[in-house]
């Protein structure tokens, strides 16, 4: 690898691992537009937990339709709350509340008492790269910030550490950017002369 100075075929075969912890790091760091991915179907009654999706980072939203189909956000809080408003109610009900039950479960409370329509937004990671699946949304969107992530990753394993504050450099600034481009979009377009 050219940008890491270095023949040496060890960094070669660690190279999927590099690329893996780097989609990772950027996954935690970037809040970006890109990362987000909406679901919808129909919630279970009595069925309390949620399992998350594959790939699932962190949670945005949680939302369902009332009897009257109006959307009700859900507010999240922390397990020990949930299960005391779950205890409070004593069974099934309009869910008002979800949290993390674990890394791979969310808690709804109460359980909903019938089929609401629900829509669930988080962050995921993106498709992971191999030798089957060439690209993703950062090779398409952000391929500078997944380039110095990457250099970041592989730098101390190749032991040239005077190297890091360059990449590290070049990363938060991709970082920022993607992050900067994203809280433009959250502003209205209407209220933004500044807008493109």
């Amino acid at each position: 690898m050219t940008y890491l100075s270095t023949q040496n075929e060890q960094v070669f075969d660690q190279l999927p691992n590099f690329i893996n912890q780097a989609e990772q790091r950027i996954c935690r760091e970037a809040h970006t537009i890109g990362l987000e991915t909406y679901i919808s179907g129909t919630l279970e009654p009595n069925q309390a937990v949620f399992n998350k999706p594959a790939r699932w980072r962190r949670s945005l939203s949680f939302g369902i339709w009332d009897e009257q189909d109006r959307y009700r956000q859900l507010e999240f809080r922390n397990y020990e709350l949930l299960r005391m408003w779950s205890s409070a109610i004593r069974g099934p009900a309009q869910p008002q509340f979800y949290g993390d039950y674990n890394y791979a479960s969310l808690l709804l409370s109460p359980a909903p008492d019938q089929p609401y329509k629900f829509e669930y937004a988080y962050m995921e990671l993106p498709v992971p790269l191999s030798d089957t699946q060439q690209t993703n949304w950062l090779t398409d969107f952000a391929p500078d910030v997944l380039l110095y992530a990457i250099l970041l990753e592989a730098t101390p394993f190749v032991m040239t550490d005077q190297r890091i504050p360059v990449w590290e450099s070049a990363y938060a600034r991709g970082i920022a950017s993607l992050n900067q481009e994203d809280a433009a979009r959250q502003v209205d377009r209407a209220a933004d002369n500044q807008a493109d």
